[in-house]
């Protein structure tokens, strides 16, 4: 599946000092091997290089040049995912990772830079080898601490900065904090002699150099270095160097930062204030005194703050400043909690955080703020990546991460990661909890969410299998609100599955539950909707309409809009039934609008297929072709197209019959072949645009093609979608 963009490189904040010939041999490498990695010491600028290296080589490469950072990921189950994630695929099939990426992989022409794969060196390696081989036009730039040690691979070791350069980096860092600094030219290259050149330990040198004068420095590092040479045998000396100069910051900060520093090394990736301090704070370390050591850690270049995160929206998740420390600082941190002997604790306060945050917002989902939700679970994913792992990883608490993974639904299958939430589900269900049976509520509520997740991907029978358990188990515990969850997706897989009698009276005695337990959400909205569809099928229009208006005034009170373009959805169609085309238009284009923004491929093609029979009734027979064309791609991401299903293939069918009357076959393969190129974002942005103006002089074929594939008499669909299956 296109992506419509061509990369994913960050933009440059500060220009790459010293490496212009390190940049043009990586350059000549790049053109002769497919697959270079640039190895160093920790802190020696390797990302740097290969990133810079990348932006000089992107008009090489016609699909684009795409960077996937690997450093916060632990677990080799999500090293394809993640690698799919950072090419901006989406895929909800029961595919594994690694055959998508393959896939989408095998006639593209592009590099993928990985960035901070070490900890997991072996299975990336065979990624990459599987990779290379299966797609010819694929080249991988690599940025670690070793190679990879395979065939064909190139390695390019990275020195350290020369002298005159570390002095000019040195410089130029310490002058960007203080604009009035200035010192002897001799000292300062003293102090870089001192560090090896080492960038890293030359930006924490330039932060001290804002309370310190270059000769304190020079003094201060002549000590440290006495304290902290020397180390295992084998180690080499710019790694002992490195971690001089780490250990010389850490030993120059108060008792209260090392402690900070310490604490914050459970984070993974980015984290904010508020989970600082709940996570951090301590009878030694006041929870109103986290915000100032934060500070002073920032002020030393031990942490880097970010106001607009890669992928999220301008000034942080809800305009939150956050924050992450780099790996080889964090590293550094990660071991002196663990010679405090107080990592599991910490590890537990950063789950409960983690917990308590998916808690709330499961609740804010269902509300005004869904858009700020989205992107803000999206932003944590590698803390709740890590709270899962933590969960999951002592017997004892396994009925946290089986909490945990089910009451992140909303995200799993609202904003495009039914992939991921499936992984995690079935990995929560398939540990033995050290208490609990099959009545215990995070395993009822991970088995129906389980059961949802798997009939959007089209594995029926792993769904049948799930919601079967969490029904018999719910009414053996007399759960009424996971029995109507149970029965609720019971009735959306008979829906998918063209058993219109079956799916309305699971359906109906949902609602009927959801009621009496008191229960209002998404999710029940979404049975009403999902109720309405079964009404429309059968052909009764009016009461289908009827639900679905109740469900849109209900999501307008709240600022609910998810579920609310799967009402729009349904009441497009009727209004496309009853022959107002103009209607359905401006209710789908909402409706593709709001899936697109929260990436809830479902709901977007199931908007753009109906759209499709929209605009050819309008008389575009053309853009009609192209976005049924540019429908099929994602929806082999999606999993079955149109879920298999008779009645909603039917709008499909008939938009493709009369778009052929127009254009005949091969007009029509034509513009449906032009709309396979169009990507995710091409294909939203085309569907909220409408159609333009068709080029004159086609050639209408076959019956009915005197209208010029213009409006046509009312019930088509209907008629069409009764007799379906």
């Amino acid at each position: 599946m296109r992506t419509g963009t061509h990369g994913n490189l960050p933009s440059e904040l500060t220009g790459l000092i010293g490496r212009g010939a390190e940049l043009a041999a990586l350059a000549r490498l790049l053109e002769s091997s497919r697959l270079v990695t640039v190895t160093g010491v920790g802190g020696v600028g390797k990302s740097r290089l290969a990133v810079a290296a990348a932006r000089a080589a992107q008009e090489r490469f016609p699909d684009g040049v795409w960077l996937a950072g690997l450093s916060a990921v632990r677990d080799p189950a999500l090293l394809a995912l993640t690698l799919a994630e950072s090419l901006g695929l989406t895929d909800h099939t029961v595919r594994p990772p690694r055959v998508v990426l393959a896939e989408h992989l095998a006639d593209r022409s592009l590099l993928l830079v990985l960035d901070g794969f070490e900890q997991l060196v072996d299975e990336c390696a065979g990624l990459v080898v599987e990779l290379l081989g299966r797609a010819p036009g694929l080249r991988v730039l690599a940025a670690g601490r070793r190679p990879f040690a395979v065939d064909g691979e190139r390695a390019f070791p990275l020195s350290p900065l020369g002298g005159e350069d570390s002095v000019r980096l040195l410089t130029e860092r310490a002058a960007a904090a203080d604009p009035g600094f200035a010192a002897d030219p001799e000292v300062l290259a003293e102090v870089c002699a001192r560090l090896d050149g080492i960038p890293l330990a030359l930006e924490l040198a330039a932060a001290r150099l804002r309370a310190l004068s270059a000769e304190q420095v020079l003094a201060r590092l002549d000590d440290r270095f006495r304290l902290l040479t020397g180390g295992t045998r084998g180690v080499l000396p710019r790694h002992r160097t490195l971690r001089t100069a780490i250990g010389w910051s850490h030993e120059l900060c108060t008792a209260r930062e090392r402690l900070l520093w310490a604490r914050l090394s459970v984070f993974a990736g980015w984290f904010d204030l508020d989970a600082a301090e709940y996570v951090c704070a301590g009878p030694d370390l006041p929870v109103e005194e986290v915000l100032d050591v934060l500070g002073e850690l920032l002020d030393q270049s031990l942490l880097v703050r970010e106001d607009t995160m890669a992928g999220g929206p301008p000034g942080g998740v809800g305009g939150r400043v956050r924050y992450r420390m780099l790996e080889t600082v964090r590293v550094y941190g990660a071991g002196w909690l663990e010679s405090l002997g107080d990592t599991g604790r910490l590890r537990r306060r950063h789950r409960d955080w983690y917990l308590g945050l998916a808690t709330w917002c499961e609740v804010d989902w269902f509300g005004d703020r869904q858009p700020e939700v989205a992107a803000l679970v999206e932003a944590e994913l590698p803390n709740l990546r890590l709270a899962l792992d933590c969960c999951l990883e002592d017997p004892e608490e396994v009925h946290l991460g089986r909490f945990l993974a089910g009451t992140l639904w909303f995200f799993w299958a609202g904003c495009g990661r039914l992939t991921e939430g499936r992984l995690w589900l079935d990995r929560a269900l398939a540990h033995e909890a050290a208490h609990g049976t099959d009545a215990d509520t995070s395993r009822l509520k991970a088995l129906w969410v389980l059961g949802y997740v798997a009939a959007l991907q089209g594995d029926a029978v792993a769904a049948l299998g799930a919601l079967h358990e969490c029904r018999e188990g719910a009414e053996a515990a007399g759960n009424a609100v996971a029995t109507a969850y149970a029965v609720h997706r019971m009735g959306c897989l008979a829906l998918v599955s063209d058993d219109m009698e079956r799916a309305g009276e699971l359906l109906g005695s949902a609602l009927e539950r959801y009621r009496a337990a008191g229960e209002l959400n998404s999710n029940v909205l979404m049975c009403q909707v999902e109720l309405a569809m079964v009404l429309a099928f059968r052909g009764d229009l009016p009461a289908a309409r009827s639900l679905c208006e109740e469900v849109r005034e209900l999501c307008e009170e709240r600022g609910e809009r998810w579920t609310k373009a799967y009402a729009l959805y349904v009441l497009a169609y009727a209004a496309l039934d009853a022959g107002d085309p103009a209607a359905a238009r401006r209710l789908l284009t909402e409706c593709v609008a709001v899936n697109h923004a929260f990436r809830d491929l479902v709901g977007l093609v199931l908007a753009v297929e109906l759209l499709a029979l929209v605009t050819v009734t309008e008389g575009h027979a053309a853009e009609a072709a192209l976005l049924q064309g540019a429908v099929e791609p994602v929806w082999g991401s999606v999993g079955l197209q149109l879920f298999g299903s008779g009645y909603f293939n039917a709008p499909r069918l008939m938009c493709e019959e009369r778009c052929r009357e127009v254009l005949g076959r091969t007009g029509y393969a034509a513009a449906a072949a032009r709309g396979r190129d169009l990507g995710v974002d091409a294909l939203a942005e085309r569907a909220l645009r409408g159609p333009v103006r068709e080029a004159a002089g086609r050639s209408p074929k076959g019956p009915g093609s005197g209208n010029g594939g213009g409006p046509q008499p009312p019930g088509g669909v209907l008629r069409a979608s009764r007799t379906a299956g």
